[in-house]
């Protein structure tokens, strides 16, 4: 049985800010089914619920190597649904509020990346491969071959580091190399560490893993283009045999319209009564209009530019002034929040701006929507699609990173499509994709069909899970 450590700075249901922490809870479930030994470890911050804190259980108190400091390290562990996870305890670096964005998130990753190691001797548990996650663990292939490798319980560990967002990169001083990590200056050259004269954590784990992956294909294939790659492209090209697009997938159990306890009623592809229920239902709370005639459009979404916001600010007015209703939730840059906030006041029949991110209402809105604008500039992979479809909810996106790979779009000479999609970043393209779209939902025996294709779209992790497994296989030969 291949044993498989996953790293990493966030995860389902313990922390969350992104689709990392959504990868983190559901693949290693998947994983275990599939017949391996699969466990994470998180830092143990502050924000995790108190209930779930309560049930972990101490397994060692150590000092950690920090530059020129011993930190306290306290390793605690907890069995969720069946995967074990363990903990790196240290409040000073993670008991605050909120994960990342603090003056000295070098240092509490370069300590997290060290105490990873460091605690390995003391699990009940020795990995054969480390799989580390975004530029937060970059660090802990670096650190693994600079100061473990003639350790005789570290032979023979082999590393894999997934990029979730090449956007975010841990870039710091070149003070930090022997401040925080303890390296010598041989580490700070182009194929090490070093990145446009200072460090990064993100570079660390492209080029000192054994093998890389991203969560899509085609995200794999546009990194290694100067304008995807962030200024990594060349590395990314020269390591392109080791790079692999593998898509995300979603938990099936969780994201269910079966037996979805947040939404209002029930329904699965071949009895969509409910979804008409979750629509009015969905109108209601959000004080719309109850219309069954109209679509109702959905952006689920963090409110950045990335997000393709500065496309849909272009063609705002000219998207109320169709005969649709536009649902937001999300949170992000002041100006989108403003730019809803005022356009909800000038179609309150229209529009339903809610600036936060909750759970239950992403839930109903998937449930209740009938598209979900989804315009990305650049996407990994994107999970708001895959939630979409498997909620008869379909979306209009743009051809990148995973939304290329999961959003067939509509072909009406054969049928066949589960949503629609438009190549170049282009607002009037998007806004011509989405007239379009509402034009079909006129249509009920297209959009029935259409919703039925999206909703029997597999995008679960099993296929996903096979992949990753295939890749360990391979890391324990090499």
């Amino acid at each position: 049985m291949v044993r498989v450590l996953f790293v990493a700075s966030e995860g389902v249901p313990f922390v969350k800010t992104g689709g990392l922490a959504d990868v983190i809870g559901s693949l290693p479930k998947e994983l275990r089914k599939q017949g391996l030994d699969v466990r994470v470890m998180l830092p143990k911050y502050g924000d995790i619920p108190i209930h779930l804190k309560e049930k972990m259980v101490s397994i060692k108190k150590i000092t950690i190597p920090v530059g020129w400091r011993q930190q306290y390290c306290g390793i605690e562990a907890l069995n969720q649904e069946g995967v074990p996870f363990y903990f790196i305890d240290n409040e000073y670096y993670f008991k605050r509020p909120g994960l990342y964005g603090f003056y000295d998130e070098a240092e509490r990753f370069a300590f997290f990346c060290r105490a990873v190691l460091e605690s390995l001797p003391h699990l009940d548990f020795a990995p054969q491969i480390i799989h580390c996650h975004d530029w937060h663990t970059g660090m802990v292939s670096v650190l693994l071959k600079a100061h473990y490798k003639n350790h005789p319980f570290y032979q023979g560990i082999r590393t894999m580091f997934t990029i979730h967002n090449l956007q975010y990169q841990g870039v710091f001083p070149r003070s930090i190399l022997g401040d925080l990590l303890n390296l010598g200056e041989e580490y700070f050259t182009i194929d090490g560490v070093e990145f446009y004269g200072q460090v990064s954590f993100m570079k660390g784990g492209l080029n000192f893993s054994d093998l890389l992956t991203t969560v899509s294909e085609t995200y794999a294939r546009e990194i290694q283009d100067p304008y995807y790659g962030e200024r990594l492209d060349g590395l990314l090209r020269y390591r392109q045999k080791d790079l692999h697009g593998i898509l995300n997938g979603i938990d099936y159990e969780l994201y269910n319209p079966a037996n979805d306890p947040l939404i209002c009623a029930p329904y699965d592809w071949q009895s969509l009564n409910g979804k008409q229920v979750n629509k009015e239902k969905l109108q209601r709370i959000l004080c719309l209009p109850p219309r069954q005639d109209v679509p109702v459009i959905a952006i689920v979404s963090r409110l950045v530019s990335q997000k393709g916001l500065d496309l849909v600010a272009h063609v705002l007015e000219e998207i109320l002034n169709m005969d649709v209703q536009l649902v937001v939730l999300g949170a992000g840059e002041k100006k989108y929040e403003q730019l809803f906030k005022d356009f909800a006041l000038r179609y309150p029949d229209k529009l339903s701006t809610n600036l936060y991110f909750g759970n239950t209402l992403a839930h109903r809105i998937y449930a209740g929507a009938d598209i979900l604008l989804m315009p990305s500039r650049f996407e990994p992979c994107g999970l708001g699609q895959i939630i979409a479809l498997r909620y008869g909810c379909l979306p209009l996106v743009r051809e990148t990173g995973g939304l290329k790979d999961t959003i067939l779009p509509y072909n009406r000479y054969t049928g066949a499509g589960n949503g629609f999609s438009f190549t170049n970043y282009n607002a009037h393209e998007l806004l011509f994709t989405l007239q379009r779209a509402v034009e079909l939902y006129q249509q009920p025996e297209i959009w029935f069909k259409l919703v039925v294709n999206a909703m029997q779209s597999d995008f679960s992790w099993y296929k996903s899970a096979q992949k990753y497994k295939d890749l360990y296989n391979r890391l324990n030969e090499m």
